[in-house]
């Protein structure tokens, strides 16, 4: 499966974005998706997953309530809504895939999208 990440772009503290992976391939609810992030020095990081059906989700604790991912398999896309954004969620974000149970762990997944930049101004 291949995969797009889109929609990052700058933005105020305290601001919305809304962060698209699009797919294409195969059969895309057979594919858990995940999003991660990495950011200027630091090692990529965990930022939230979705279920191959939408039904489970999981966040990292950092953005907990102001996430939220989600998933419409007609349009072979996977959200994440991005609310509150602090300038600490400046990274670049990747979406990657997995035919399994969605995962927190990043060499889980056997697919990566190209990422998109994700810059919050303070």
């Amino acid at each position: 499966v291949q995969l797009q990440a889109s929609g990052g772009g700058l933005v105020q503290a305290g601001g919305s974005l809304r962060l698209a992976c699009a797919a294409s391939g195969r059969t895309f609810s057979d594919y858990a998706v995940g999003w991660f992030r990495q950011a200027p020095g630091l090692e990529r990081s965990f930022v939230a997953t979705i279920s191959r059906g939408g039904g489970v989700d999981s966040y990292a604790d950092s953005v907990r309530g102001r996430f939220t991912i989600s998933r419409d398999n007609a349009k072979n896309t996977v959200y994440l809504q991005m609310n509150s954004l602090q300038p600490e969620d400046t990274a670049v974000y990747y979406c990657a895939a997995r035919q399994s149970l969605s995962s927190r762990n990043g060499n889980d997944y056997d697919y990566w999208g190209q990422g998109t930049l994700v810059t919050v101004s303070s």
